[in-house]
């Protein structure tokens, strides 16, 4: 293994995509539709009002059954920005475009809503440790939105096959404060 920190975290990338594919869409599907039923009912994401959720690409745990089931929150999806940062605008599935990355964001159009505002986030990972150490992509966005955002609540979303006991991690990685599984939601020792 390499002692370079970028080129393990590349290596855990494409291992990772490995055993996401090995799970098979049939399992995905089940997967994902037993999450959004434990984000569902837990008690902090039934007191949150604004949630930032992510729109599943290359075979992510899918969150829009979680979404059409409660139309009554305010959804928030992610736009990646030329910056490199990202901007919010409201879930509406008929004003979403493909970005270049893969995923669907937001048309530009749709209203801009603060970071701020923002309570509870539902965050992407490839995996994420028990602690609360994620790896991504690569591209920082949610590290950087997570550094700025001190009083969101941040929920960490990945396949229990995914979760490592230790992920390698950088000055400016951030760690979320729960994961959810296909086993249920835990709290992280930090």
């Amino acid at each position: 293994m390499p002692e370079n920190i970028p080129e393990l975290k590349k290596l855990l990338r494409k291992s990772s995509r490995e055993v996401r594919a090995s799970l098979g869409e049939a399992c995905r599907q089940e997967a994902s539709l037993a999450i959004c039923q434990y984000i569902g009912t837990w008690s902090i994401f039934q007191k949150s009002k604004v949630i930032l959720v992510y729109l599943p690409m290359r075979a992510e745990v899918n969150l829009v059954p979680l979404l059409e089931k409660h139309p009554d929150k305010s959804w928030l999806v992610p736009r990646i920005l030329e910056n490199g940062n990202m901007s919010f605008h409201p879930y509406d599935p008929n004003r979403l475009i493909r970005h270049q990355f893969g995923m669907f964001e937001p048309e530009p159009s749709l209203p801009l809503i603060p970071a701020g505002q923002v309570e509870l986030v539902l965050t992407p990972g490839l995996a994420y440790d028990l602690h609360g150490w994620r790896l991504g992509y690569g591209g920082g966005f949610y590290d950087r939105f997570l550094s700025e955002q001190h009083a969101c609540i941040s929920l960490g979303v990945t396949y229990q096959a995914l979760v490592q006991t230790d992920l390698p991690h950088q000055e400016y990685d951030v760690p979320v404060q729960f994961l959810v599984t296909e086993d249920g939601i835990r709290k992280l020792a930090s």
